[in-house]
């Protein structure tokens, strides 16, 4: 897994990321989401190298092996705007001054949330498997609540750690044979550890609070990301049977969007990354 790539710890600030990395190109940072880490993108990453870019595969703060800062009572150590800004930082210290950004699920409210607050810095943006925070929010329904009910149970304090320590293949199953024995691993070691648990529960309190007053703030504002922008659903995901036409919502925060779905479970990465490559390359060459 990951043959080639640089694997090292990187100090950003407030916490060190871990990070892989690999390539002679232009940049392409790469965000996983919820309840993975930067493995989950194993199968991707080396075809990207191998296509002439240069990627990026940090885990977020709180997520995997990367630091744990101390909580905070708004959540905000959490928030998509200080994860985008370690992931700046990181791509800083890494000689990226610019760079594409593409982030899954939780990574992509992160990956938003870096083309607002950085626009001179993302030159290109993929978001893929989610719709922003508040745009969620804003159609919660009944039918919303029964299929995302574990926002609402997450951001609730101590008592989501204590279930889901006191079972973590209960609630987070994963199968070595689709994802990978070294993905899976992982994985399974992160949602094993308190500490991160904690900390990715804390990615679904900062969202349901500082994460949506930013972006209510930016839409008051009428701030929309400027670069070329690309958004992907899975197909048996629910983005189209929750929302009919997500590309639609997206068209009301990016100027320049187009999209396309993938046939693919949720886990795009690792369950069509043949796929997910491909389009991928096609947007960002």
């Amino acid at each position: 897994m990951f043959d080639g790539f640089v694997d090292g710890r990187i100090d950003v600030g407030e916490v060190e990321l871990r990070v892989r990395y690999a390539g002679d190109g232009p940049p392409v940072l790469l965000i996983h989401g919820h309840p993975r880490t930067g493995a989950t993108w194993h199968r991707v990453a080396p075809r990207l190298v191998a296509r002439g870019f240069t990627v990026v595969c940090p885990d977020m703060r709180g997520y995997g092996r990367s630091g744990k800062a101390p909580v905070r009572a708004d959540h905000s150590q959490q928030s998509k705007r200080t994860v985008a800004r370690d992931l700046v930082r990181l791509m800083e210290t890494l000689g990226h001054p610019t760079f594409a950004v593409v982030g899954h699920d939780r990574g992509c409210y992160v990956a938003l949330r870096m083309a607002l607050d950085h626009p001179d810095v993302v030159r290109r943006l993929v978001v893929m498997d989610g719709v922003p925070i508040s745009e969620a929010l804003d159609r919660c329904d009944a039918r919303f609540a029964a299929a995302w009910w574990h926002w609402f149970f997450f951001a609730q304090p101590d008592r989501p750690e204590q279930a889901i320590m006191a079972d973590p293949d209960a609630w987070y199953p994963g199968r070595p044979e689709v994802m990978g024995t070294g993905n899976h691993a992982e994985f399974r070691d992160a949602v094993r550890d308190p500490a991160t648990v904690r900390a990715m529960l804390e990615d679904y309190r900062a969202g349901l609070g500082v994460d949506r007053e930013h972006e209510e703030a930016d839409r008051r504002a009428g701030r929309t990301v400027s670069c070329p922008t690309l958004f992907l659903w899975s197909t048996r995901d629910d983005m189209v049977d929750l929302y009919g036409d997500p590309l639609s919502i997206w068209r009301r925060w990016a100027d320049d969007v187009r999209g396309a779905p993938i046939e693919s479970g949720h886990h795009v990465a690792e369950e069509n990354p043949e796929a997910l490559a491909a389009a991928l390359l096609d947007f960002l060459r």
